[in-house]
């Protein structure tokens, strides 16, 4: 008889009448890399939570390494060897990397915490796994990807052997998703027993062993990965085909609708411009996708022209109008849209419900309220159909509080609101970030629903994949500056513009333009 690491079996759980995971079996061998493959909301990272002690099962057993055990939280899972790495990170903003990683678990003599045999061990493990890490470097001053290295850190500095990844490459950008995967495999050479969820099926079929299929809440299958296509995943996973393919006509672009001249964005605490001298146009009826690594501007210049940073110097007009000084609210009102690439800091207010987060752009109009008060039926109302028109999943409808719910239906309230409000331009960075193929599909259709209904959209993405299947023209931006500009991007050659990410090539763009 086979003995697995991990065997969830028969696990029931329901919050109030929502039943979250119904009657799932999973089961995890030794030393193989199992993905969790499911909608948003399909009951994926509430499985993992069980099995880590955040959530209590109503149902079902849990043996590990073949021994029934009751796991009443996480210092029980992993006193088990099971550790956690969660979408959104569990890590004290203002503590060091070593100070996060030992949480919990610090030597003390005389009441003193003891660094120095902790931070010869983190080293070491940096070494090991070539991390490129300070221990002494706050996390409120490193990168995403550095971060989610420091969770990884603290399962291996716990000896976890028994690992959870919940969606871990949503935040990260292609070059850090390809060093993440390396990992995983290496991990896995070690020994390690795996549980990986994700929504990209490229992923799962670099690095996983077998799958598992969650659909609203049931297990559909488990499968060898090696055996099976990504569309058979993505049929298991919604329950129908999808087209992992955009289908779109030529596009008629017409008057410009954004003009942006000469912007200059400042860097952080003074350091270099982050944006230099930057100069382009979207016009109605085209989608412009920018592309590059992440870190060459992009993220500075979405959000200057939003007016989330100050600008040095530079113009913003949309259609015809200066919107260089406007307010935030303003441009939200006169015909800015803007799915932001940080959907916690820019794009929602977690301690709100559903329903003030869908409306609160619009809440002051006269559709949503009267004479200073709220008309809270009908934002309830409008609430609902934007729930059912998207698939935004939740516990309790529009009233759920927003920071409960799955980072893909969170992500679904803002391209929801975004979409649905009356505007000129579209700016979207990072879309589909956490969304499955079928949530994927949807948004790729809406966007260029809206560009041949005459919007202007200007989107952001680092998955090359996406920028090839929407694009009607690319930008490429590399350290601050637009270094490249095509327009034939049906006979783009991907190596080519590698080389324009990479800053191995520019073109003048006095003459492109």
């Amino acid at each position: 008889m086979e003995e697995y690491a991990i065997e969830m079996r028969n696990i029931t759980l329901s919050f109030k009448r929502k039943i979250a995971n119904d009657d799932v079996t999973l089961k995890l061998r030794k030393g193989e890399v199992h993905a969790l493959l499911g909608e948003n909301g399909a009951g994926k990272s509430t499985l993992m939570s069980v099995l880590f002690g955040l959530y209590k099962a109503d149902s079902g057993d849990i043996y590990v390494n073949g021994k029934k055990e009751i796991i009443d939280g996480p210092v029980t899972a992993n006193k088990l060897g099971i550790g956690m790495v969660h979408q959104h990170f569990k890590l004290v903003h203002n503590f060091t990397i070593l100070e996060n990683i030992i949480l919990g678990i610090e030597e003390t003599k005389g009441g003193i915490i003891q660094l120095a045999d902790a931070r010869k061990r983190v080293v070491e493990l940096c070494k090991k796994y070539s991390f490129d890490l300070d221990p002494d470097a706050k996390i409120e001053d490193i990168t995403v990807g550095m971060q989610q290295r420091t969770e990884i850190l603290k399962m291996l500095f716990r000896n976890n052997n028994i690992m959870i990844f919940d969606e871990p490459t949503a935040v990260l950008t292609p070059q850090e998703i390809e060093e993440f995967m390396i990992m995983v495999k290496n991990l896995k050479a070690e020994g390690k027993s795996i549980l990986f969820i994700s929504h990209k099926l490229d992923e799962i079929k670099q690095v996983a062993d077998r799958c598992t299929i969650l659909r609203r809440g049931k297990r559909i299958d488990t499968v060898d990965v090696d055996k099976v296509s990504k569309e058979e995943l993505s049929e298991m996973m919604v329950g129908r085909k999808v087209s992992l393919k955009v289908d779109k006509s030529e596009a008629k672009p017409k008057n410009v609708i954004l003009e942006v001249k000469n912007l200059v964005v400042a860097g952080e605490r003074g350091h270099k411009d982050k944006v230099r001298n930057v100069s382009f146009d979207v016009r109605s009826g085209e989608i412009v996708c920018i592309a590059g690594i992440d870190g060459n501007g992009q993220s500075e210049l979405i959000k200057g022209i939003t007016g989330i940073k100050p600008i040095k110097s530079g113009t913003i007009s949309l259609d015809g109008e200066d919107f260089t000084s406007k307010s935030i609210r303003y441009k939200n009102t006169h015909g800015f849209s803007h799915i932001p690439e940080d959907r916690h800091r820019d794009g929602l207010i977690l301690d709100y419900n559903m329903a003030n987060n869908m409306v609160f752009q619009q809440y002051f109009e006269k559709e949503f309220s009267n004479s200073g008060f709220l008309k809270t039926k009908d934002i309830i109302e409008y609430t609902q159909k934007k729930i059912d028109d998207y698939d935004i999943r939740s516990l309790n409808g529009p009233y759920s509080m927003t920071r409960d719910m799955s980072g893909g239906n969170q992500q679904k309230i803002i391209v929801a609101r975004e979409m649905s409000k009356p505007h000129k331009l579209m700016i979207a960075v990072q879309p589909t970030r956490g969304l499955d193929v079928g949530a994927i599909e949807y948004i790729h259709k809406e966007i260029v629903k809206l560009r041949d209904h005459g919007i202007g959209v200007l989107l952001v993405s680092f998955e090359l994949e996406e920028v090839m299947n929407l694009a009607d023209r690319i930008l490429v931006m590399f350290e601050g500056e637009i270094v490249g500009e095509f327009k034939d991007v049906k006979n783009l050659d991907l190596n080519e513009l590698g080389l324009y990410m990479a800053g191995g090539k520019r073109m003048n763009m006095k003459e492109v333009a």
